[in-house]
């Protein structure tokens, strides 16, 4: 039988060497920066055991499955996707993006999907909300039925104050969703986890509830979902 050539090695020395440039995935972890808008990001096999590590927040963890899963099959690019998330939410966006870049290359629309969603959420999280929402509307457009985007979406009108957007993504993003899209979705610091907390609240009519989830995304550190919650307060 003919040996299945080794594909991971086409991308490993690029992570290997971004990661060794911000100094290693042992290092302390790097946050968004604080002009940064962060939202989610998607992972494309959330019933993993790789993904059940990430959600638990042992990240290590995950990132060694998920290289584990490569390592048996080069061509998992649902287990590429979802290392470069875990490499995101260890702080890493520069190892992030060329395993990302590979998963669109390569991937099916499932997984190029998520991986679109994941480069908007780089560029989110660097302050580039513009190129975010391109990349998400992108990924929008790959597969209308999948509520992933919508939902990131939502997140990122909502901080940039547009109600109508905010409200007509999360409607559809809900319309679609069974729950396995909210189970797909990773976040790299809490007030954006709390930030889609919020919205589900307020659409749900439990206005103590939001206005609790609210306040708290008020006092984080990042202005923009900061000033987001602010309004929502105010309309209280």
């Amino acid at each position: 039988m003919r040996n299945r050539p080794n594909r991971l090695a086409n991308f490993a020395p690029l992570a290997l060497a971004a990661l060794a440039a911000c100094g290693g995935a042992d290092e302390a972890r790097l946050l968004p920066r604080e002009d940064a808008t962060p939202a989610a990001a998607a992972l494309a096999s959330p019933a993993g055991p790789g993904s059940a590590l990430l959600k638990a927040g042992d990240l290590a963890g995950a990132r060694a499955a998920f290289e584990a899963e490569l390592s048996a099959d080069p061509d998992r690019l649902a287990a590429l996707n979802d290392l470069a998330v875990a490499y995101y939410l260890e702080g890493h966006l520069d190892a992030a993006r060329p395993l990302l870049d590979e998963v669109v290359a390569r991937g099916g629309p499932r997984e190029q999907q998520a991986a679109l969603v994941n480069l908007g959420e780089l560029c989110a999280a660097e302050g580039h909300a513009e190129a975010a929402q391109a990349y998400l509307e992108s990924a929008r457009g790959l597969d209308a039925a999948r509520a992933e985007p919508l939902f990131a979406l939502a997140l990122l009108a909502d901080a940039r104050g547009d109600r109508q957007a905010t409200r007509a993504a999360l409607r559809e993003a809900l319309r679609l969703d069974d729950g396995a899209a909210r189970a797909a979705l990773a976040f790299a610091v809490p007030e954006a986890r709390r930030h889609l907390d919020a919205l589900l609240l307020a659409q749900a009519g439990d206005r103590a509830r939001a206005e609790a989830a609210w306040r708290e995304v008020a006092a984080g550190r990042f202005p923009a979902l900061a000033a987001a919650a602010a309004r929502h307060l105010a309309d209280r």
